[in-house]
């Protein structure tokens, strides 16, 4: 199992992003995958998780409504669209994948930095 988080940057308030998370040795079918982040100084915490079944999704309170997950699954990616970004997102996001959303397996992290 392999992921591959990309798409960070610098973004001033309000910008938006748009995270992929490319993934392989297994298919959506099988695992969920999730972004969390970690802000420095802070605790790593869940954003977003997409069902592996029935496209079931999960927003952290703080986003919802900002940011979309979406799956696209001929070509093994799973994007976080971001929108309306607050100094308070700036963090290094990371996608993971397991069963109901647990993260068993993790990629390397992406830079957010949401600052003017």
């Amino acid at each position: 199992v392999q992921l591959q988080a990309s798409g960070g940057g610098l973004v001033q308030p309000g910008g938006s992003l748009r995270l992929s998370c490319a993934f392989s040795g297994f298919t959506l079918d099988y695992y969920a995958i999730s972004w969390f982040r970690q802000a420095p100084g802070k605790e790593r915490e869940g954003v977003s998780c997409i069902g592996s079944s029935d496209d079931t999704t999960y927003y952290k309170d703080s986003v919802k409504g900002r940011f979309t997950i979406s799956s696209d699954s001929a070509n093994s990616t799973v994007y976080l669209q971001m929108n309306s970004l607050k100094p308070d997102d700036t963090a290094v996001y990371y996608c993971a994948a397991g069963p109901r959303c647990l993260p068993v397996y993790w990629g390397h992290g992406t830079q957010v930095t949401v600052s003017s």
